[in-house]
C-alpha cells in the first residue's frame, strides 16, 4: 500500500552523546562514521575555543563519504547554555534540507548536562520532526577505577567554574551521576585499560547511578557497533521525570514555595556568560619531524602549571597525512589521519593567565633554537 502524500514524515532519530572531557566521545564518534553503513549521519559537535577542532578530528578519520556540510560545529559554549541561541537553529536548519539527514549525532561538550538539551527536543519547531533515540554517556574506566570521574579532574573543574550558568557548589562527583541519570546506554571505554576485576568494580558503580534497565557495554579505544549505538528508540524527550539531575531534583522539591524563581524559559536563562576564567589559544606549527617528536612536545606543554587541553593537526615530515593529537591531563593520544581542516595549527587550552609564552615555545620548539 502506497503512503499517503498527505501523511505525517517519520521522526528522525538523534543520539545525544555525553561524557567528560578524555573520556573518549570523539573517538567513539569517529568510528561510528566508519560504520554507518549507508545512513546519512549529520554530527553536530561543540567545542569551546578559537578553533571548533572536535569536528575536523572527526572529519579526519571518518568515511569518505561524510560531506564537510554534514559536520555542523557549535563554537560558542556549552550546548546546554546555548541551546535557544545556536542548537535549535542547527537542528532547524537540518531538518529543512531538501535531503534530511537519516540520524542526528550530537556530541556535548565535556561539562554539558544532558537533561537541558533533551528538553530542547520538546520546541515546536522540533518535537514533530526528531526524537532523542538515545543518551549515550561514555565513561573512562580507567579513570574511574583510579577513584576519579574522569582522567584529569582538575581540568573538568576549572572549566565548570568558568562556565556561571551551573551549579559551582556541587561537587565535579554529582555531575558524574546527572550525566549518568540521563543515559539509555552507558559506554565503559578503555576497558582494556583495567584488569577484570576493576572493570566489574567500575560497572557496579556505574550500575548503582542508573534506572533501572539501562544497558552498559564496554568498549577500547571507542570501539563499539553502530548497531548498539543507534536505533534504541528511547524517545527520551518524552521521559523526563525519571532523567532528572541532582540540581532540577531539588528545585522541585521547592517548586510549590516558588514556581516563578525556577522558570526555564529562554529569557531566565542566562546565556551572556564569560568564560574569563578559561581561555583557549591558537599555535601554529608548521611541521614536525615524527609523531613521537609531537608528543613529545605536547607532554612537555601539558606539564605547564594552568594548561588543560591541547588537541589539533599537524603536518609530519615525510607522511602524506597530518598527525592528530588530543592531550587531556596526563593522557596524550597521537595518530595518523586521512584528511583534516586546520593543518599546522594546536588548540591550548587552560587557565586565564597561563604561560602561553612558554607553551607556545615548547610546542615550536623555540627552546631549542
Amino acid at each position: 500500500m502506497t503512503a499517503s502524500p498527505h501523511a505525517p514524515k517519520p521522526k528522525i532519530p538523534a543520539t545525544i552523546i555525553t561524557g567528560f572531557l578524555g573520556a573518549g566521545k570523539t573517538t567513539l564518534l569517529s568510528n561510528l562514521l566508519r560504520e554507518a553503513k549507508g545512513k546519512r549521519i549529520a554530527l553536530i559537535v561543540n567545542e569551546f575555543g578559537d578553533m571548533g577542532f572536535d569536528g575536523s578530528l572527526v572529519d579526519g578519520c571518518a568515511d569518505p563519504d561524510c560531506a564537510a556540510e554534514d559536520v555542523v560545529e557549535l563554537t560558542n559554549g556549552c550546548i546546554c547554555c546555548t541551546v535557544a541561541d545556536d542548537f535549535l537553529p542547527t537542528m532547524e536548519m537540518l531538518i529543512a534540507r531538501d535531503e534530511a539527514p537519516d540520524h542526528i549525532v550530537i556530541e556535548t561538550s565535556g561539562l554539558a548536562l544532558p537533561q537541558p538539551l533533551v528538553r530542547a527536543f520538546s520546541w515546536p519547531s522540533v518535537k514533530t520532526r526528531v526524537t532523542v533515540d538515545a543518551v549515550v554517556t561514555v565513561v573512562d574506566t580507567a579513570a574511574v577505577a583510579e577513584g576519579r570521574v574522569a582522567s584529569d579532574e582538575a581540568a573538568v573543574a576549572a572549566q565548570r567554574a568558568a562556565d556561571d550558568s551551573l551549579d559551582h557548589d556541587s561537587p565535579v562527583e554529582e555531575l558524574f551521576e546527572d550525566q549518568l541519570a540521563c543515559a539509555d546506554l552507558v559506554v565503559l571505554n578503555k576497558a582494556d585499560l583495567v584488569d577484570a576485576a576493576a572493570l566489574e568494580a567500575v560497572r557496579a558503580r556505574v550500575a548503582a547511578r542508573l534506572r533501572p534497565a539501562v544497558e552498559i557495554v564496554t568498549a577500547e579505544k571507542g570501539v563499539l557497533s553502530a548497531d548498539v549505538l543507534l536505533g534504541r528508540g528511547s524517545a527520551a524527550e518524552d521521559d523526563m521525570d525519571g532523567r532528572k539531575s541532582h540540581h532540577e531534583a531539588q528545585h522541585d522539591h521547592h517548586d510549590h514555595d516558588h514556581d516563578d524563581d525556577h522558570d526555564h524559559d529562554h529569557d531566565h536563562h542566562h546565556h551572556d556568560h564569560d568564560h574569563d576564567a578559561f581561555e583557549s589559544h591558537v599555535v601554529a606549527l608548521a611541521g614536525i619531524a615524527s609523531l613521537a617528536d609531537l608528543k613529545a612536545r605536547v607532554e612537555a606543554a601539558m606539564a605547564l602549571p594552568g594548561v588543560l587541553r591541547i588537541k589539533g593537526a599537524v603536518a609530519v615530515d615525510g607522511k602524506p597525512a597530518p598527525a592528530m593529537v588530543q592531550a587531556v591531563g596526563p593522557r596524550v593520544e597521537t595518530w595518523f589521519a586521512r584528511d583534516a581542516r586546520g593543518t599546522g595549527q594546536l588548540v591550548v587550552i587552560g587557565l586565564a593567565g597561563f604561560d602561553l609564552g612558554r607553551a607556545r615555545a615548547i610546542l615550536t620548539d623555540a627552546l631549542a633554537a
